[in-house]
């Protein structure tokens, strides 16, 4: 069965915090659901996820998502320890190989999302 990709709408905190990170962790599953979970550089065009990388077509990750298309990206960071202080987005999403001039590369169109710490908590009196 085929999945749909619906369409998914990040916030303005979203794009701002996506916008300014460079590292993710991909997570995929082989044909044997065996999980393998790497850090990549992306790029993130405000609706998709793009990332390559040197030798990807040997890679682990490039052999899973051709297997299994269905992966998950998490971005995130710490803002400050104290007080404790963890932001991030979570997305699953579907994964395809695609080409152009500069070589393969991959991208995630998101079918789910989640985010946490990314507004500020106000201060209560």
């Amino acid at each position: 069965m085929k999945e749909e990709a619906n369409e998914i709408t990040f916030t303005d905190e979203e794009v701002e915090y996506l916008g300014q990170a460079k590292l993710a962790r991909i997570a995929t599953s082989s044909g044997r659901n065996q999980p393998h979970v790497v850090p990549v550089a992306f790029e993130f065009d405000g609706k998709h996820f793009y990332f390559g990388g040197w030798n990807l077509d040997k890679s682990l990750k490039f052999r899973n998502i051709r297997d299994n298309s269905k992966v998950a990206l998490v971005i995130d960071d710490l803002l400050t320890i104290r007080p404790w202080r963890p932001r991030g987005v979570e997305i699953r999403g579907l994964a395809k190989v695609e080409e152009n001039e500069d070589g393969m590369y991959i991208k995630v169109t998101p079918l789910r999302k989640v985010s946490w710490g990314l507004v500020p908590k106000t201060l209560v009196d």
